[in-house]
């Protein structure tokens, strides 16, 4: 009888230890829960477990991918016009489009070869287009087109600091053509480096070094 009633006191002692434990240990109970795949008890107002919130998170709605690669994209650039082709001097001048606002360096350019060249062949006006710009950018000389066509005792056609008016018509257009061609640099110069020039009827004694001569003008460098 007393063996039975010790068997029952250890029996009993072990459960209080049990219980104490489980009561003591939230923690390694759940982990125990956890590896026998134990269902979890939610209560009310708790935390809902990891999985459901897995679960929540994988039926968000997702950005379709098409929509994503469109907003990654690089703005497509407009492709630039293609450069002008043409046999001539002449047809590339014909075949220049003339701008309908003339910027203010473009109509100084136009200017000069207007009044010191219309009167001389297509390849010497786009000689004296070729003056001005290699003055502006040789450092000698003012740094903009205007500043060159201005400059003071550089080209006879300027009075008082102002260009004479000038009038629309076929030469014009030509010159503007010219212009731009030149300062594309689209159609080869014949006097490459040139930085001056004169009438070949007159000497002015200077000495430099003599580029070529087109039509009524002599170029130096």
């Amino acid at each position: 009888m007393s063996r039975i009633l010790n068997g029952a006191s250890v029996a009993a002692v072990g459960m209080t230890a049990a219980t104490m434990l489980f009561l003591a240990e939230p923690g390694f109970a759940s982990d125990l829960a956890a590896d026998a795949n134990i269902p979890a008890i939610v209560l009310p107002g708790a935390d809902a477990p990891a999985a459901a919130e897995k679960a929540d998170l994988s039926t968000e709605a997702e950005a379709p991918i098409d929509d994503i690669d469109k907003k990654n994209e690089a703005p497509v650039a407009e492709p630039k016009p293609a450069p002008l082709t043409a046999d001539s001097l002449a047809e590339l001048v014909a075949a220049t489009p003339r701008p309908a606002d003339l910027d203010p360096e473009l109509r100084c350019l136009a200017g000069a070869v207007y009044f010191e060249s219309r009167g001389e062949s297509l390849p010497g006006q786009l000689a004296v287009a070729h003056v001005v710009i290699n003055r502006a950018q040789s450092g000698r000389f003012p740094k903009s087109l205007c500043g060159v066509v201005h400059q003071k005792s550089q080209f006879s056609f300027v009075r008082g600091g102002k260009m004479p008016a000038i009038r629309n018509g076929a030469q014009w257009n030509n010159a503007v053509a010219i212009a731009q061609i030149a300062r594309d640099g689209s159609w080869k110069n014949h006097a490459p480096g040139a930085l001056f020039f004169h009438a070949r009827y007159v000497s002015p004694g200077w000495r430099k070094t003599r580029v070529a001569q087109i039509d009524n003008h002599i170029f130096y460098r």
